[in-house]
């Protein structure tokens, strides 16, 4: 008997597809995967919730109730056995995601919670080429070619206003606002303070607000060129299954050294990424960041189980 040559094998195979119904699936659909990035927020390794407080918090061991806890991300990779970044296709959802940026949100609008939204996220996902990965890259921050437009009639999730300074400086690439031991809150319904309105901002305790600064432009109707301080982190993990990890924003771990009980005499409440404001430090290097000349390595995410 002549054995089967793969040109016949082949047409056996779609044969027995029509044969079912089906057709073969095309290449793009056998190479590509859905992949789940999953995050979690948490103080010093227990659950974030809006409303709770934790103790030994920063360098005075303070007691903090966060209000706020939302963060940005952008250019998602994976990274394989070689050590090549493949980046991630974002699903455009026309909510959580646009472009190659997710919003990660953690509050729910209750309690202390009075400057986010109802909804929380805490997954980002995509699609990428069939492959073994082992690690994960990401961007904390918005991309600069994304960064500097008018978040009002930008698409969703970057159309917060509560998560944006001004079209210049840009958006807040994370925001986490406590009340302290040291630094009550006075926060109300519709408080959305913005970059540079220091009357606001004293009402949000300690702000965590990491954002690009320095950013110059011609004029105030230009955008700008470049930023001195473009304050976006690249946070990289040579090990990470998205099967079975999860990425941990941990806000204890990122307040290390951190005096969050007092603030810089006239200077906006916390850190607000200024980079004469001495509440920044150790904040910024936290990050993974250079502040004040001196480099850091990030604390604040980290691979959990």
């Amino acid at each position: 008997m002549t054995p089967l040559t793969t040109t016949h094998g082949l047409a056996i195979a779609s044969l027995a597809l029509m044969v079912l119904g089906g057709t073969a699936p095309p290449a793009a659909a056998q190479q590509d995967r859905k992949v789940t990035i999953r995050f979690a927020a948490q103080v010093g390794g227990k659950p974030f919730a809006c409303g709770a407080s934790y103790d030994g918090i920063g360098a005075t061991g303070s007691r903090v109730t966060p209000s706020d806890f939302r963060f940005y991300v952008s250019d998602v990779q994976l990274v394989d056995t070689a050590g090549k970044a493949v980046p991630l296709k974002l699903d455009q959802d026309e909510r959580w995601q646009h472009a190659n940026v997710a919003l990660l949100d953690f509050e729910n609008r209750t309690g202390p919670c009075l400057t986010g939204t109802d909804e929380t996220r805490d997954i980002v996902v995509g699609t990428a080429p069939a492959g073994d990965y082992r690690g994960l890259r990401f961007t904390l921050g918005v991309p600069f070619d994304l960064n500097h437009a008018d978040s009002t009639i930008a698409p969703s999730p970057l159309n917060l206003t509560s998560l944006f300074w001004n079209w210049q400086a840009g958006y807040k690439f994370l925001r986490i606002d406590l009340a302290t031991s040291g630094r009550p809150q006075d926060l109300r319904p519709g408080d959305m303070p913005r970059f540079g309105d220091r009357a606001a901002s004293n009402r949000l305790g300690f702000a965590i607000h990491l954002g690009s600064t320095q950013c110059a432009a011609e004029g105030n109707n230009k955008a700008p060129s470049a930023c001195a301080n473009p304050n976006r982190p690249t946070i990289e993990f040579a090990s990470f299954d998205p099967a079975r990890n999860v990425v941990i924003a941990d806000l204890k771990s990122v307040l290390e050294g951190v005096d969050v009980d007092t603030n810089q005499a006239d200077s906006p409440a916390g850190c607000m990424s200024t980079p004469t404001d001495g509440d920044c430090n150790p904040l910024m290097r936290n990050f993974g960041l250079t502040f004040a000349g001196t480099g850091g390595s990030q604390k604040f995410f980290r691979v959990g189980p």
